[in-house]
Parts: C-alpha cells; sequence; structure tokens
C-alpha cells in the first residue's frame, strides 16, 4: 500500500473541486473536552481560507455546539436529557460562532462567516429547501464562510439529523458541491479495529459500501459526540448516489485539506457512484421524508432498475401508510429492503383499489383512468 500524501490517478477528478462542503468533528472542534478550542479553529480558519485562495468556495459543517456549552453551563460531561442538550447547545453555538467568526475576520483577506442552523423538517418542505439553498449562495456570492450546525435547541428525536455526518451529507445535496470532507479524529476507515490490531492500515479507496465494509465500521462515537464510522459511511452512501464523492480524513492538521482537493493519497475516499443526479432529484432521493411505502413484486423493481420504467399498479403487491397524490413515497422489493423513492400519482386508498390490477382495470375501479403510471420514471429515484 501506497503511502498516504501521494498522487492518487483515482482522485484526479479531485482536483476540478470549486465547491466543497469540511465537516468538523466534536472532538476537533472541541480538543476532546468541554470548550472551544479556539487555536483548532484559527487553524481550520487557514486552511479553509487557503482553499477560497485558490478559488474553491468552502462550507463548513461543525459539531461540538453541545459540548462548548456543556463546561460553559458547568457540566462535567455531556447530559443525558433532551432539555438540557438544547440548553447547552444554546450556550456552546455563541461560543462556537464568537471562534469561527474572530478566526475568518484575523485570515488574510479577511472573511465574514454566515450561520445556518438547519433541522430535517427545514428541508424536507421543497420551498424551504430551495430557501435555504438560496441562502448559501447568497452568502458564498458575498465570499462569505457559511458555518452550519443542526439546530439542536429546536430539535427533538423526530426531526434530528442523529449526527452531524448525517447533516454535511444533506448540506452537499443542498449546496450542489462537487466534494464532501469528513474531517475526525481517526486517519480515515481501517481495514481493522486499531485498538485490536496495531498494524491496522487506512483503506485508502472505498468503491463499494458492502456489508463487509459496513462491519469495519465497528461502533458509535465518543462520550461527546454522536457520530461514528457507521455514520460517516451511511453520509458516504447519500453523497456518492448523489454523483459526489468524499473523504473521510484525520483532522488533527487541517492542511491536509489542500492535499486532498490535490487527489493525493490521504485518508479514505469514496468515489461517486454514477453520474451526478439532478437537483430535484437529490432532494427526493435523501432530504424530503416518505409519508408511506409501496411493496412491488421482483418483475417490477427490476423494470424499475435495470430498464428505467415507470411503476404500474399491476407491480404493487402491498400499499403501507396513508397519504395523498403528489406525496412522496418509498419503494420496497419482495424482500422489504427500500431500493427507491417517488412521487405518486394515487393517494393510499385509491392504490389499495388498484393495486395489482392492469391498466384497464384501473378504469372501472375507479370511475376513470387517472394516470396510467402510479410512479412516472421522471419522479423515480433509484436509491
Amino acid at each position: 500500500m501506497k503511502a498516504s500524501g501521494e498522487p492518487a490517478p483515482e482522485r484526479s477528478g479531485l482536483r476540478k473541486t470549486r465547491r466543497l462542503v469540511v465537516k468538523v468533528g466534536t472532538n476537533l472542534v472541541t480538543g476532546g473536552g468541554l470548550h472551544v478550542d479556539r487555536r483548532y479553529i484559527v487553524r481550520l480558519a487557514g486552511a479553509v481560507s487557503a482553499l477560497w485562495a485558490q478559488k474553491r468556495e468552502v462550507i463548513v459543517v461543525t459539531s461540538g455546539a453541545i459540548g462548548a456549552g456543556a463546561g460553559r453551563l458547568g457540566y462535567l460531561e455531556k447530559p443525558a436529557t433532551m432539555p438540557e442538550r438544547q440548553a447547552c447547545a444554546a450556550a456552546g453555538q455563541v461560543m462556537l460562532m464568537k471562534a469561527f467568526g474572530r478566526a475568518f475576520r484575523h485570515m488574510r483577506p479577511s472573511r465574514a462567516v454566515g450561520q445556518m442552523l438547519l433541522t430535517r423538517d427545514g428541508l424536507e418542505v421543497r420551498q424551504r429547501f430551495l430557501n435555504a439553498r438560496n441562502t448559501l449562495e447568497a452568502l458564498l456570492a458575498r465570499g462569505a464562510v457559511p458555518v452550519i450546525n443542526e439546530n439542536d435547541t429546536v430539535s427533538v428525536e423526530e426531526i434530528k439529523f442523529g449526527d452531524n455526518d448525517t447533516l454535511s451529507a444533506l448540506v452537499a445535496v443542498l449546496a450542489e458541491a462537487d466534494l464532501l470532507v469528513i474531517l475526525s479524529d481517526v486517519d480515515g476507515l481501517m481495514d481493522a479495529p486499531p485498538h485490536e490490531n496495531p498494524k491496522a492500515q487506512v483503506i485508502h479507496t472505498v468503491p463499494e459500501i458492502t456489508p463487509e465494509i459496513m462491519a469495519l465500521a465497528g461502533g458509535s462515537g465518543t462520550r461527546l459526540g454522536t457520530g461514528g464510522m457507521v455514520s460517516k459511511l451511511e453520509a458516504a452512501k447519500v453523497v456518492r448516489t448523489s454523483g459526489i464523492p468524499m473523504v473521510i480524513a484525520s483532522g488533527r492538521d487541517p492542511s491536509l485539506l489542500s492535499a486532498i482537493v490535490e487527489g493525493r493519497r490521504v485518508g479514505t475516499y469514496f468515489p461517486p457512484k454514477g453520474e451526478r443526479l439532478a437537483a430535484r432529484k437529490r432532494w427526493l432521493a435523501f432530504t424530503a421524508k416518505p409519508r408511506g411505502m409501496l411493496h412491488v413484486d421482483a418483475g417490477a423493481r427490476e423494470a424499475l432498475i435495470k430498464r428505467h420504467k415507470s411503476l404500474l399498479p399491476s407491480g404493487i403487491t402491498r400499499v403501507d401508510g396513508r397519504f395523498d397524490s403528489a406525496d412522496l413515497v418509498a419503494l420496497a422489493g419482495p424482500d422489504g429492503q427500500v431500493f427507491a423513492r417517488g412521487l405518486t400519482n394515487y393517494d393510499s386508498d385509491e392504490l389499495e383499489k388498484i393495486r395489482g390490477k392492469k391498466t384497464a382495470q384501473v378504469a372501472k375501479e375507479l370511475g376513470a383512468l387517472l394516470f396510467e403510471e402510479v410512479v412516472h420514471r421522471d419522479n423515480l429515484v433509484i436509491l
């Protein structure tokens, strides 16, 4: 295995990166403690500013508000209850933004920062998704660095992203980024648990995220963070399917960002899966929340995946949930695994009447043939 930092032909496309999302983990911005590591944020700002000097737009997704706020409010460790965590986030967010603002203000040239706090329900509605994207575009057009975090002060279990790895992937989709870099306190995905095998090495390229790769991810995050390698691989699934590459690398030395965009062998690289999805289909695939699920037979699944067909009533075997026409639904095969999402032309009551039926029978059941397709291929995304 070649040493990290050497040119990697498989990463040559990263040199064309013009917009990237950089996610920094809790342990990096808090120094592993209950405070904001201002010196680290200054180093990060320097690395990000160097990319801006290369005419690369950088969006920062940061964790650490709860950890930093816990120390400010006198906790000895990350609190367990949701209200306490929300209180810590409220205090910590102020500290984080003050540190980021000061760090970028003292760069040369000085650069403004813009705070964005997001929740999942703020992106599920198409208009809100577009509003958030427009805000990002306006900040970037003015040369400001967007600094994004989850809005922990209002998030509850039903709407929170769960970890900022997931958030960073959705921000990359939102921003139509060319690259997502997740900076962590590890060097990348290892080929064995490093605490068990001191000879464990970084896997430099992961062409496919297989069950074997997921098994290498191990456990969850630290006592302060909520993520772990599993959540990073889930983030990789999102961006790869959207046509966006991703790199997991050590953030201890933020200057490695320059090596990453130069296509050097740093950390673990996840190449994009196929061509980039259109913006609307990226929203359908990963940001909007399905209102129900359609189970389809093997023939329908094959027609959708391999022959790029629309979903007809005859291929549906079961309808789960209650939803209206034009709502987003998930599609699952005979094994129960979700393989696609799409906008339905029929509501759940109508689909209960026509599922499994041929097109000629649909008009008889409903009194008229409203649509031949339940989900048209233009409104369908294969995951």
